[in-house]
This record gives C-alpha cells, structure tokens and sequence, in this order.
C-alpha cells in the first residue's frame, strides 16, 4: 500500500460512534441535509427505514430537514410504505420529464439532485435489513466536521444471507472480484476505500451536482473515480458503520452488474486520460445455463448510459439561482 494510502487511512477513517448527534446538531448550522432512498419493489423495508431516521433525525432531533424516496417504477407497495412512514415519495420520471427516460439506481439518484434541496445529501439503500439511524449521522459527521471534505463512503461487514444463517465476510462479491483489483490496479491511490460499490454515502451538493452520474450498476464507482478526479484523495472520507445487512442477486445478475462496473470504469480510464483512446469496448455479455440439450446461452446488453452534470440542466440551474 502506498504511504499516501496509509496516511489517508489514519486521518480520513473514522467511525459512527465518533459522530454524536449533540455534537452534529451543534455543527449544522443553516446547512440543509436530505436523505435519499432510491427504492425499486423494496416494500418489505423501504417503512421500517424511513421510519427509523424520522422518529430519531427528524421529530427526536431537527437533524435531518427532508426524508425522499424516488421510486424508480415500482410494481409493489413501495410508494405507500414509504408514504406512510412519513417520506416524501417521488416518481422517478415525473422528475424532469423534459429530459426523456432512462432506467437504472443512477437515474434515479441524479432525479433525487432536482427533488431535494438539502446543501447535504446522505444516500441510502431502501433494501436494508436491521436498518440504524447511525448510518446517517456517521455519514454526515466528517462533512460536518471538515469543509474540505466532499464525499463520504460507509463501510461496513457484508455477510451473505443464505438461508437462515448469514455466511460472514460472503457478502460484496463483486467488490473482492472485480472492483477492489480493478481499483489497485488502475487507481491505487483508491487502494484503502472499503466499500467502493457500497450504497450509503453523503456528499456535498456543490460537488455532486458538478458531476454526471451513470444510470446503471456503475454509478457508485463513477462517482468514487469523478469525486477523486475533481478533488483528490483527501475530499473524500469514510465511516465503519458496522453491520450491513440486504437482500443478495443471483451470480448471472452479479455477471450483468460486474459489466456495467467494468465499462463504467473504462469510460473514467479513457476520460480521465489514464490511457489512449482504444476501440469501442462489447457490450454485449454472454452467460451460460444448462438446459435440457446442453447450455444454453443469454446475451445481456450491458451497456450504461450516463446524465450529464445536474448543474447543467437549464430548469435545475434556474431553479438554484433563484434559490440562491
């Protein structure tokens, strides 16, 4: 590991506990926070956390100023689960519908950027199971605490829940195997953030609306790669928030999801001038499943699509100059 990596751990790397909720309060100021939870067909625990953070950062403690879910065409009883928990529920395409639609958890976290109006934003998976409102307030802690700091990443213990009982250290798999070598390799420097695909992270919005955002499963390692290109190590920060536990894909999704991360990470290599401009990448994945002649094959398109920086939308841009 690069000494630059070892020091940035010691200094940059702390813990929920570190962050008490007095001291936050204190700390806030006139700043806004919101919290975001993209949610797809996440009925089961999209209420119980929406719940949570309201009763101890909303109504316990005036930390927290706006809960949001997007919900990104949901078949369930998302919306009303998490309506009735007390969060604001938006449709994912009824935010800028001007600018036509595309699918995928980037989507919807870059709509979430014209829903909110928080000068923070903590972004939470609405999948979480034995969900804690430290999350948030471990989060919010090394912004609060330091304006230099512009992006926060949770890392946590990701045990694999097969069956009744969780495998510990199963979890994150596409992490280990793709991510997490493809970032030493490419980005060492990266070398000591934890959880670089994990879901709860807390940004700045002058920073975060400065940056496009990919739709698909790349988003949290385009905005790890863009916030490092934008600021370097030191912008960015991370938190032990303990445990996580969620719901687990298939490995074929797992194939689908490792694509996306891999071309996202290509498009950062080629933009951010870390290699000459090569041949257009495959998108196309295929994956193999035994039937009853032989293998059968599935082609997944794996491509991703991209939004450009929020600030430079006209009715977004019009909106925070106004506001402002």
């Amino acid at each position: 590991m690069l000494p630059e990596v070892a020091s940035w751990l010691r200094r940059r790397t702390s813990a929920a506990a570190d962050w008490p909720l007095d001291a936050l309060l204190a700390a806030k100021g006139d700043a806004r926070i919101s919290v975001v939870l993209p949610a797809r067909d996440e009925e089961e625990t999209v209420g119980a956390i929406v719940g949570a953070i309201r009763a101890e950062l909303v109504e316990r403690a005036p930390l927290v100023d706006e809960v949001v879910v997007v919900d990104s065409r949901s078949t369930d009883g998302t919306a009303a689960a998490a309506s009735a928990a007390g969060a604001e529920v938006v449709s994912q395409d009824a935010v800028l519908p001007g600018h036509g639609r595309m699918s995928g958890k980037g989507e919807a976290l870059w709509k979430s950027l014209a829903a909110t109006s928080g000068d923070l934003i903590v972004f939470v998976d609405a999948d979480l199971r034995g969900f804690s409102p430290s999350y948030v307030t471990g989060l919010l802690g090394p912004l609060l605490d330091d304006p230099a700091v512009g992006y926060v990443k949770g890392c946590y213990d990701r045990p694999l829940v097969a069956g009744e009982r969780p495998v510990e250290g199963g979890g994150g798999r596409v992490t280990e195997l793709v991510a997490r070598p493809m970032i030493n390799l490419h980005w060492p420097r990266l070398a000591g953030v934890m959880q670089p695909l994990g879901g709860e992270y807390a940004g700045r919005r002058d920073l975060l609306e400065r940056l496009p955002f990919v739709t698909g499963y790349g988003v949290e390692i385009a905005l790890l790669l863009d916030v490092f290109e934008d600021g370097g190590l030191d912008a960015i920060a991370q938190v032990d928030l303990g445990r996580r536990l969620h719901s687990h894909q298939s490995t074929e999704a797992l194939g689908v999801m490792s694509s996306q991360i891999l071309l996202t990470a290509w498009s950062r290599l080629e933009r951010h001038g870390r290699m000459l401009p090569l041949e257009e990448p495959a998108t196309d994945l295929a994956q193999f499943r035994r039937g009853a002649d032989g293998y059968d094959v599935r082609v997944s398109d794996a491509r991703v699509g991209e939004r450009p920086p929020m600030i430079e939308i006209p009715e977004y841009a019009a909106r925070r100059t106004l506001r402002a």
